[in-house]
């Protein structure tokens, strides 16, 4: 007679909610210091997602050169946004997850992952199991796509899932650049900006950049942020003269989206801009390319090129119309998995 199988010592479901939401952004080093810093961008840096050269060509040179220079100019920079609860980037991304647990209340989990650095995809899928979760809307915090950001989290989730016997059921979304609540808490963002500090002559989109040659391979990315960029101008009523849309953060010596946002910055003055207001639909939470690289460093380059005002508006981080923005994205994504 064949031994029966005991089931006895096996898993057990554990009860719980059996759906959650994955909020995912793109991650950020523990400490404001060198050491934290080249431990963030070598992981960062050496996903191909993000930097596509051979890696026999790019990998010596990002360990032999890049991370031996860059990680000590980056911390100076991440030390000027720190704040007591840490970088602000997870300290947003946390309330914001926050908030959105709240909305959801007991029906599904909502937990933040980070593509690099902690808390880690796998991790936090680990946990979500362990917990009984059978079902993961995966929702990157990226509302254009590019598979710099949005792709590599997803190849992070589903890395995860590829050590796994059981796998769960996976939904994901891909953007949210059009999403109508979306579009309405930016242009609520402005106006608020507008009706306590006034209108500027401008107001600038600063997107993050990514090189050219992606979007010419297929990234959907450039077309997504124009496409945003569209949708702000109707809400505001603002032309593209009033409106601009300029690309930030680029490094290296290939050509990335274009305008520059620095170039841009420096060029305004000289066309009679005096006041300028700065918003970065690209980025759902508050990070070092927003707080030090626009607020800080991009207010020092205008007024010194001959401006006198530069305004940067606030990412719409936990605030109450973006988290039902995402709330209703989110309910709409988990049709069929819980109640409404």
């Amino acid at each position: 007679m064949a031994a029966t199988l005991d089931t006895s010592r096996l898993p057990q479901s554990l009860p719980g909610p059996e759906a959650a939401v994955l909020l995912i952004n793109l991650g950020t080093p523990e400490a404001p210091t060198a050491a934290a810093v080249r431990r963030y961008l070598a992981q960062f840096l050496s996903d191909p997602r993000v930097i596509d050269y051979p890696r026999w060509l790019w990998l010596p040179l990002l360990h032999g050169v890049i991370l031996r220079i860059r990680p000590r100019r980056s911390a100076e920079a991440y030390r000027k946004v720190w704040t007591e609860r840490g970088s602000p980037l997870q300290v947003y991304s946390q309330d914001l997850t926050a908030a959105l647990a709240g909305l959801c209340g007991s029906k599904c989990r909502v937990e933040l992952a980070m593509t690099y650095g902690k808390p880690a995809v796998a991790d936090v899928i680990d946990r979500l199991l362990a917990e009984g979760v059978r079902r993961i809307l995966v929702l990157p915090l990226f509302p254009q796509y590019s598979a710099t950001s949005t792709a590599a989290a997803f190849d992070a989730v589903f890395a995860a899932l590829a050590r796994l016997r059981n796998v769960p059921e996976i939904r994901t979304i891909a953007d949210y650049h059009v999403l109508p609540e979306y579009v309405a808490a930016l242009s609520e963002s402005v106006r608020a900006w507008w009706r306590e500090h006034g209108r500027a002559q401008h107001v600038l989109l600063s997107f993050h950049g990514i090189p050219e040659r992606y979007v010419r391979l297929g990234d959907p990315y450039y077309r997504q942020c124009m496409a945003t960029a569209a949708a702000l101008r109707r809400a505001l009523e603002l032309d593209e003269e009033s409106l601009l849309v300029t690309f930030q953060s680029r490094v290296g010596r290939e050509r990335w989206l274009a305008p520059y946002t620095d170039e841009t910055l420096r060029q305004l003055p000289a066309q009679g801009v005096r006041h300028l207001q700065v918003l970065c639909p690209g980025f759902a939470v508050d990070c070092l390319e927003t707080l030090e690289e626009i607020a800080m460093r991009g207010r020092e380059e205008f007024i010194a090129a001959g401006g006198e005002r530069l305004e940067y508006i606030p990412a719409l981080n936990a605030g109450e119309t973006h988290t039902r923005a995402l709330h209703a994205l989110i309910t709409h994504n988990l049709a069929g998995w819980i109640d409404a």
